[in-house]
């Protein structure tokens, strides 16, 4: 959890300024009029970093693995990232972020292994370190989509 934690924290404090040297143009246009903007994109990151911060603070203590469900799509259009500022976005991203960072490196070790239930139609049950570490693959996926070629790797 703390090798996540950190690579999380690096990764969310060099992004931030990258991101911010996009032009507001740049960021803000849809590649298709279905498909995310840049904007959209680190939105969704937003909204993935509130459920996977809920996720792994009541993971720890619930007696039954909580159901912490995300449609993507709906808290995307809810929150309207289109029409938000740049800076806004941007620094509620790396705050929220920075909390992740704060609950895994204080996270007992003892509580990795904890569950939470992501299904949406049938329990899909995960452990807490599987969640901080698909959580920091997803973020890398979506990083490659706002800069292509920033990270190895594969997500699906």
């Amino acid at each position: 959890m703390k090798t996540v934690a950190l690579e999380l924290q690096q990764i969310v404090t060099l992004f931030a300024e990258k991101i911010n040297h996009i032009s507001d143009y740049d960021f803000s246009v849809k590649p298709l009029p279905h498909k995310w903007s840049g904007k959209e994109i680190v939105g969704h990151l937003i909204d993935s970093a509130q459920n996977n911060l809920r996720r792994f603070i009541t993971g720890q203590y619930e007696s039954v693995p909580p159901k912490i469900r995300y449609d993507q799509n709906f808290w995307v259009d809810a929150n309207q990232y289109q029409s938000a500022k740049k800076e806004d976005i941007i620094l509620l991203w790396k705050l929220i972020n920075e909390r992740i960072c704060a609950i895994l490196l204080s996270m007992p070790e003892e509580r990795y292994t904890f569950t939470c239930d992501t299904g949406k139609d049938a329990p899909e049950l995960h452990s807490l370190e599987w969640l901080a570490i698909d959580y920091l693959k997803h973020l890398k996926h979506h990083l490659n989509q706002i800069i292509p070629g920033s990270f190895d790797v594969i997500y699906s």
